[in-house]
């Protein structure tokens, strides 16, 4: 588990071993996720007011675009910038549902479906009989056996050229792809790197902890989480990177690669696929 030589949060490498379990051998649709919503009517974080709670700043102080339901949307800038701010945005209206604002498009049935809080996909995962992965079995699948990379593969949806402002779409995607539209792994799993970053159920902490178990380990507690990016924010792991990797910034196309999540809140490239402890929860899904 882990990769040495890329970032420094994906070490020290060490063997883990991990219990049997079954996954998805895709991302979740949105044809999934809609499906969920048309049995329960469940609405989703971004779609219902924010709790201005959360910003722990007196009220008055908080933009009032802030606190309409919304999500974060990443828009290519004009120019290269390496500040977030240019190139990701709170949108209000955006969700599953539109997943680039209200004035664009609606949700395409087979691609994965983003702009989900953790909440959201812990509750269909509930729904449909299964749970979020943790690092460690995600990690296991989409190593599949095989040996570890540091170059941008081609068989993924990634971005090509620089990133932001320039993308050749070599891979015939500039945003995210059908799921399933590129070759699986030696597992027989679909995006495993690219296309959408997946959410894990293990709180983030930079760097793997020589100290937890090496049978099924988890990562820290939600007290012992710790974001760099993301202070006072207990982080979710997520992995694989998306279609916003490219070599020049973000070399996360990789099983091992990781990074933290806020996870009270969705993004335009993040998704994520189950896990199962048993066959018969598998083929009920």
């Amino acid at each position: 588990m882990g990769q040495s030589g890329v970032y420094a949060e994906e070490g020290p490498v060490r063997m883990v071993e991990v219990s049997p379990f079954w996954i998805d051998r895709g991302e979740v649709t949105n044809a999934a996720f809609a499906t969920f919503v048309t049995a329960t009517g469940y609405v989703t974080v971004a779609e219902k007011p924010v709790d201005p709670d959360i910003f722990q700043v007196p009220a008055e102080q908080i933009p009032p675009d802030m606190l309409k339901p919304g999500s974060a949307v990443f828009t290519k800038p004009s120019r290269a910038s390496n500040r977030y701010s240019d190139w990701w945005a709170y949108v209000p209206g955006a969700s599953w549902r539109r997943p680039y604002g209200p004035t664009g498009a609606e949700y395409r049935p087979n691609e994965p479906v983003v702009h989900l809080a953790y909440a959201d996909m812990a509750a269909f995962a509930k729904w449909r009989g299964g749970r979020i992965p943790t690092e460690a079995e995600w990690e296991f699948a989409a190593k599949a056996g095989q040996p570890d990379y540091i170059a941008q593969p081609a068989e993924a949806n990634s971005w090509q050229g620089v990133f932001p402002v320039a993308n050749e779409k070599t891979d015939d995607f500039e945003g995210l792809a059908p799921v399933g539209c590129f070759a699986p792994n030696a597992l027989g799993l679909y995006d495993m790197v690219g296309n959408a970053w997946e959410m894990t159920s293990d709180f983030y902490a930079p760097g793997h902890d020589p100290a937890r178990p090496t049978r099924d380990p988890k990562g820290p507690s939600e007290n012992d989480a710790y974001d760099p990016g993301n202070p006072g924010m207990p982080s979710r792991v997520i992995k694989g990177g998306s279609y916003l990797c490219a070599p020049n910034y973000c070399r996360r196309y990789r099983p091992a690669a990781r990074t933290g999540r806020d996870s009270g809140m969705g993004a335009s490239n993040v998704g994520f696929r189950l896990v199962y402890d048993t066959a018969e929860a598998a083929r009920g899904a």
